[in-house]
């Protein structure tokens, strides 16, 4: 056995050891075709007033930028789907963010999957990156076989579906890298499009984020959400999951096994006259490790009296 497989082989077994789902790697190099489309992706305005998504444009579609001497790009997959949901009737929540912060509990696991990799192959560089660093997870994630870009944006994977965390590892470690995933098993389907309430999803797997459910309850920081968004948002208070609610492929999610990830009970029995009662104290205790710290108390109370039907949105805290 090669050294190279030696290595490969330790990581994805360390990957399986530490509770990821899936592990695929890819040699690392500039991602040409995807600058393009981020770029013109840009020039539109899709990003909304995700400004920092014009930042470090050059580490986004070139690892070795991140990593010096970077030759592979590990991509890592940690299950988050959850059959449980949230009251009927009151505000809904993405299931990603049901339980603890996946930042930092992957992270963790990262840090230690980098810690083990350079006690076994030495004196090697490497970063750990989840989300909310320049890395385009789902294009690396792709070209390591894990499955491919669907209609809605997500990776999709045949056997799991799409209710994933995506996070990467850098290395200048040389490895055995997988096949790319070569076909899209979307085919002619449109459910995710036809489902959208706000007609975010656009064609060629292109996403309108200036109009997308998650960016309005989530990243905009505004007190006002514009009005011709009023009586679209199908209750959703943080976050959307229709698109990949609708989507066949998730027919096979499976519960995840991560403790870190089980629903912090209040999320799912709050009613919304509950919600709308919570004083910020209340919220910052119940939710201290929660992904929706991340919209602050005043976003959610903001995201509630946009979902009420008492009246017009908010124009102010």
């Amino acid at each position: 056995m090669s050294l190279q497989q030696e290595h490969t082989d330790f990581i994805k077994q360390t990957a399986r050891e530490l509770g990821f789902d899936s592990c695929g790697i890819a040699q690392a190099g500039p991602l040409d075709e995807d600058a393009r489309r981020l770029e013109q992706w840009l020039a539109k305005g899709y990003h909304g007033s995700m400004q920092y998504m014009e930042n470090y444009f050059e580490l986004r579609i070139d690892p070795t930028k991140l990593v010096p001497g970077a030759k592979s790009v590990i991509t890592l997959c940690s299950n988050y789907f959850n059959s449980q949901t949230t009251a009927p009737g009151s505000p809904k929540v993405a299931k990603y963010a049901y339980g603890q912060d996946y930042h930092q509990v992957i992270k963790s696991k990262l840090h230690e999957m980098l810690y083990r990799l350079k006690e076994k192959a030495g004196s090697i560089q490497g970063r750990g990156f989840v989300d909310s660093a320049p890395v385009l997870e789902r294009s690396w994630a792709q070209r390591s076989g894990l499955g491919w870009v669907g209609k809605n944006g997500n990776l999709i994977n045949r056997q799991n579906g799409s209710f994933y965390f995506i996070a990467t590892l850098i290395t200048d470690l040389p490895l055995v890298y997988d096949d790319p995933m070569a076909k899209d098993y979307c085919g002619t389907c449109t459910r995710c499009i036809d489902a959208c309430p706000t007609d975010a999803i656009l064609p060629e797997k292109v996403i309108d984020g200036s109009r997308c459910i998650s960016y309005f309850t989530i990243e905009l920081k505004e007190m006002l959400i514009p009005q011709d968004m009023k009586g679209k948002f199908d209750n959703w208070m943080f976050g959307c999951d229709t698109c990949q609610d609708v989507c066949p492929w998730n027919r096979f999610s499976r519960p995840h096994q991560e403790e870190a990830y089980a629903p912090i009970p209040e999320l799912l029995q709050l009613s919304t006259g509950e919600w709308q009662a919570m004083t910020e104290e209340h919220f910052n205790r119940i939710f201290k490790q929660s992904p929706l710290k991340r919209a602050k108390f005043a976003g959610i109370q903001r995201n509630l009296k946009f979902l009420s039907s008492d009246g017009p949105p908010t124009t102010g805290e």
